[in-house]
């Protein structure tokens, strides 16, 4: 592999060489604060997370990807396409032998240093949150040469968050929501992006900022809490009833579980342009079972 070298700087430069003079030239800024030129707008596109994968097709760009990175699964068309590792194994020469003119990674990939040795066209991009998704959706759509289209799509998720949040029955507003992220358990607290969407929705979170994000939980922190609602992966829902003391949590006796498939839960959990897919589907189990009493 060491070999390879000098081809892949070459092949890396190859996009780069081809740009000429089109149109105007496009600079951007990451998150790490780099600055990147593009000669014109990206025409074969490498993205090493989910929620790039998902921008980028959300834009009404998925023809220009031509590798994505292990965990990209939506849409159904971008899983036929190279994978090209994750976080701690990004393979660096396959991705400069496709001959990327954009390569989207996050800012916490450990290859991004070796990405920008071969002169590889890098935006280091993560969100966190709704602002960083949409900051995220600015820079890709100007990296694509559709600006509009950001705008758009900035547009079209605050529609459908709002439609959403309107859909929330009377007697569930207001409800403290227990999101599970791992099983140990990990839960998605205020101040997540998740919490995010649930005060969108008009919905509390037994989590508090003060916990951080996605803090490890004592089991019998959320057995205090009494949430009015479990939310979870559907593979999990089953077991709920055989943890330890879980059936002293009034919602799972009762049946106040949200399991959701594997699609909607992924679009939870990945920030990025499908929380408002996120927010749907929350409002959906919400809507399908009604709320504790008072």
């Amino acid at each position: 592999m060491a070999g390879l070298g000098p081809l892949v700087r070459a092949a890396a430069l190859l996009p780069l060489l081809a740009c000429g003079a089109a149109g105007a030239a496009i600079t951007l800024h990451d998150d790490t604060g780099t600055a990147l030129t593009l000669a014109r707008p990206a025409e074969r596109i490498v993205t090493l997370m989910p929620s790039l994968t998902e921008t980028v097709c959300e834009l009404q760009a998925c023809e220009r990807l031509v590798g994505v990175d292990r965990h990209s699964d939506w849409p159904a068309a971008v899983r036929g396409l190279p994978r090209l590792g994750g976080l701690e194994d990004t393979q660096v020469e396959r991705i400069a032998v496709l001959r990327p003119d954009l390569v989207l990674a996050p800012r916490s990939s450990r290859a991004l240093p070796r990405l920008r040795a071969l002169g590889l066209p890098v935006l280091a991009l993560e969100p966190q949150d709704a602002a960083g998704t949409a900051r995220v959706i600015d820079t890709v759509a100007a990296a694509l040469g559709r600006e509009a289209a950001g705008v758009q799509l900035r547009q079209r998720l605050r529609e459908r968050l709002l439609a959403a949040a309107a859909r929330v029955p009377p007697g569930w507003r207001g409800r403290a929501l227990y999101v599970e992220v791992a099983s140990t358990p990990y839960a998605a607290g205020e101040a997540s992006f998740i919490g995010e969407t649930l005060r969108a929705l008009g919905l509390a979170n037994i989590v508090p900022a003060s916990m951080g994000p996605f803090p490890q939980l004592n089991p019998e922190f959320v057995l205090r809490a009494q949430p009015a609602l479990v939310v979870l992966p559907h593979a999990w829902a089953a077991g709920l009833p055989q943890r330890p003391g879980w059936q002293r949590l009034q919602a799972v006796a009762a049946g106040r579980v949200c399991a959701l498939a594997a699609d909607p839960w992924n679009a939870l959990v990945r920030p990025g342009p499908r929380a408002a897919e996120a927010a749907e589907a929350l409002v959906d189990c919400l809507v399908a079972q009604p709320p504790p009493a008072p």
